[in-house]
């Protein structure tokens, strides 16, 4: 077991060998907001816009790239969807589905990994899952 995932045996109490891996080396150039959508050569800051972490600062900037606020997380086929994590009214992380059904987030500036649940990642530094969205896949 890596020295990372024990750590995050202690920060993510529902992460566990069985139920994640890591996809990538650190990398301090892009975050979870900006990966929930694909990319990984930027740092997005939705609060520029609005001077806050308001919750529906992010869902504005998801919206203005085509996504909609949905019911959930379940895989739906020509799909791509994002869970948006927050404590009370602030973000704190988003993920996104792959197109098998799996989840993939941006673990701050260190890795990105790959989970089977949104929950997988859910705990009280990201928050809980907040909203789903979804937009047509390219």
């Amino acid at each position: 077991m890596s020295a990372s995932v024990k750590f995050r045996q202690v920060d993510f109490p529902h992460l566990h060998a069985g139920n994640h891996r890591d996809t990538s080396p650190a990398d301090r150039s892009y975050n979870c907001i900006a990966w929930a959508t694909g990319v990984d050569s930027a740092w997005w800051e939705p609060r520029n816009l609005s001077h806050d972490y308001k919750t529906t600062a992010l869902v504005a900037l998801y919206e203005s790239l085509g996504f909609i606020v949905c019911a959930d997380g379940s895989l739906e086929d020509g799909f791509e969807k994002i869970a948006i994590y927050s404590d009370g009214d602030e973000y704190m992380h988003a993920a996104r589905q792959l197109e098998g059904g799996k989840w993939t987030s941006k673990m701050g500036p260190n890795e990105d990994i790959e989970h089977h649940s949104p929950e997988d990642i859910a705990n009280p530094c990201y928050g809980n899952v907040s909203i789903f969205m979804k937009r047509p896949r390219p």
